[in-house]
């Protein structure tokens, strides 16, 4: 098929005390216009398209789910419920995102009772509308992966001495080489910078040994030519100049706050006093933590499996 596929990655939640890190690919296949609009801040051609942090907030965050939902559906994947959603956004299957789950809290990150769409059916057809202005001008989704990762595997990650910045990165890197095999020829990438780094080959983990070319290093902008994959570039603001970045940027927001959320829920099923809480590094999230923590004790729920811990690793 004609057209340069481009992909956008970008994560949510690096930084917070509670809940997962996530990180998100979409992959679009461009052509004429839109092969330069792909790679352009969206401006207000796209209002709904743009940096997750200025457009979605915690306590709504319905514009990420509603791309979430259209993207899956005009890709023929599953997005009837929330829980089918996380699923057909997730690059990793069931088992695995279970396979550390201490038996007796599994539903701290998996438990979707009472979950329902925040999106009203007006807000998904706009959205639906902003998608066929895109595949109009040239710019047609091709996939949208997530890679969730949960408080106990980055804990993990710790204590092995790899910091949330390389998990970051090594995540990046899985959904970049998924969206090749998928898309079946070479592309080009953009991820949002990973923790200020500038040199990005020595923190490499599944592009580690792989013939590559440095194209740039800096604060700004750092790119590398891998033959065979194509360009992967590491931009600053990645989510606010650049359209499928942003795109990813929304639905990876979405995605983090339906997994918080589920375990803000877990807790205050035992205690309703429990404040409702982002995860970040707040005064709620400190009362949630505080409060929440003999029933925790009791309940026998590992520390490593509620709250993260410290990482001080900097950038290469």
């Amino acid at each position: 098929m004609a057209g340069t596929v481009i992909v956008g990655v970008d994560e949510n939640g690096l930084g917070p005390r509670l809940g997962p890190l996530v990180v998100t690919a979409i992959t679009v296949r461009a052509s004429g216009e839109g092969a330069r609009l792909a790679q352009r801040a969206p401006g207000r051609r796209f209002a709904r398209v743009g940096d997750s942090k200025a457009l979605v907030s915690y306590k709504d965050s319905t514009l990420g789910e509603a791309w979430a939902r259209v993207l899956l559906a005009r890709l023929g994947r599953a997005a009837g419920t929330p829980a089918e959603i996380v699923h057909g956004l997730s690059l990793d299957e069931r088992p695995h995102l279970r396979a550390l789950c201490p038996g007796p809290h599994e539903a701290q990150c998996w438990g979707d009772g009472g979950e329902g769409h925040g999106a009203d059916p007006a807000l998904v057809r706009r959205v639906e509308k902003d998608l066929a202005r895109l595949e109009a001008l040239g710019i047609v989704p091709v996939d949208v992966r997530s890679v969730i990762l949960c408080t106990r595997r980055l804990n993990d990650a710790t204590a092995a001495g790899t910091s949330r910045f390389d998990v970051d990165l090594h995540a990046m890197e899985r959904l970049v080489l998924a969206a090749r095999e998928t898309a079946g020829e070479e592309l080009c990438a953009t991820c949002g910078k990973v923790g200020g780094y500038n040199r990005y080959a020595p923190a490499f983990g599944p592009l580690a040994g792989r013939l590559r070319v440095t194209l740039e290093e800096g604060r700004k902008r750092s790119e590398y030519r891998f033959p065979g994959l194509g360009n992967v570039a590491f931009l600053r603001d990645a989510d606010a100049s650049h359209l499928v970045v942003a795109m990813a940027s929304l639905v990876g927001k979405w995605l983090r706050d339906v997994l918080m959320a589920r375990v803000i829920r877990y807790h205050r099923a035992e205690d309703a006093a429990l404040p409702e809480a982002s995860g970040y590094h707040d005064p709620v999230t400190a009362r949630f933590v505080d409060g929440s923590a003999l029933n925790r004790k009791k309940r026998e729920l590992p520390d490593a499996c509620f709250e993260r811990r410290a990482t001080s690793r900097g950038a290469p």
